[in-house]
């Protein structure tokens, strides 16, 4: 009868051992649920970023790439400084080539001693070498004072002669049919701009130019 009621007793106790086990090990099941469902979402959020990560990261490279295959834009060279004038004005011109020869009234070589040569001038007055732009009809050749003239005709206001060179070539861009003859049937241009760049040190007189 005790060892009946003793069997009974132990049988009671560890059933409800059991039963509290059973009991803890829910409510720590349901403590958990939270937490793994927090850590699912998160994943789940994660999954969906990854595309869009990836896609601007596509978008990135793609960028880089284009910027590093744009040709690098050569430097231009700097233009150089045009010189100033001096003193500017508007002449008629006529033209010569005095190298001895004789030829159309030629006196001989040029009084700056420098041999008749393309870009040589002459004025009745501004000193020997003043260096001279001359312009007509958008062309322009720049040379020097090299010689005295013209003479009479300065007192009708030409006050330029040109080589026969840069005579033709403010005409009509053309070269001479020779040395001598401009080739044109034109024996003055009217209406030359002339531009003192920089005085010459040679024998004359600066300042607008006058007759001989």
């Amino acid at each position: 009868m005790q060892k009946r009621a003793l069997n009974i007793a132990i049988t009671a106790l560890t059933g409800s051992t059991l039963a509290g086990f059973l009991v803890a090990g829910v409510a720590m099941a349901g403590d958990d649920t939270p937490e793994r469902g927090k850590l699912t979402a998160q994943h789940s959020e994660a999954a969906l970023n990854l595309p869009r990560t990836q896609e601007e990261t596509a978008i990135q490279q793609k960028a880089a790439a284009g910027k590093a295959a744009e040709p690098k834009k050569a430097a231009q060279p700097k233009k150089a400084a045009q010189p100033k004038a001096l003193l500017a004005g508007r002449t008629i011109a006529s033209y010569f080539w005095d190298d001895g020869s004789g030829v159309n009234g030629d006196t001989g070589a040029p009084a700056s001693g420098k041999p008749m040569q393309k870009g040589l001038f002459a004025s009745p007055s501004w000193p020997l070498g003043t260096k001279v732009k001359v312009s007509y009809n958008g062309r322009s050749v720049t040379g020097f004072v090299g010689d005295r003239g013209p003479g009479a005709p300065s007192s009708s206001g030409v006050m330029l002669d040109l080589d026969t060179y840069t005579f033709r070539y403010l005409l009509d861009g053309k070269k001479p049919s020779s040395k001598y003859d401009s080739g044109s049937g034109e024996g003055h241009l009217n209406g030359v701009k002339w531009e003192v760049l920089s005085w010459g040190t040679g024998a004359g007189s600066r300042g607008m130019p006058k007759a001989m």
